[in-house]
């Protein structure tokens, strides 16, 4: 005998977990630089992919054209980068993180 079945129940449906947005709106605290340091702020990206932002992780180019890890595990959306060289360019990006994984870098600063 061929038919169908009763109609299941409605479940409670699923939490999709993916990376965050990447920060957004970062900039410098131009107020605290000086000669060796700057000091970076930032905002959460508009979604966390459906879990806390946990921490940031902050990579640099000291002019070579490569980026590397500067600073990581950071639980506050503020960072100063000490011992930098006067009148060298730096560049900077900040991740993301949450229980699935780090976002997309922010726009570059």
């Amino acid at each position: 005998m061929y038919g169908y079945s009763q109609e299941s129940p409605v479940g409670i449906g699923a939490v999709i977990l993916t990376y965050p947005d990447p920060p957004i709106n970062v900039s410098e605290v131009v107020k605290a630089r000086s000669a060796t340091s700057i000091s970076l702020t930032w905002a959460n990206g508009l979604t966390d992919g459906g879990a806390p932002v946990l921490d940031y992780r902050i990579t640099f180019d000291q002019s070579s054209g490569d980026f590397i890890v500067l600073a990581s595990n950071l639980n506050k959306a503020l960072f100063t980068a000490t011992g930098l060289n006067s009148g060298k360019v730096y560049k900077f990006k900040v991740e993301s993180r949450n229980i699935y994984g780090y976002s997309a870098f922010s726009q570059v600063v």
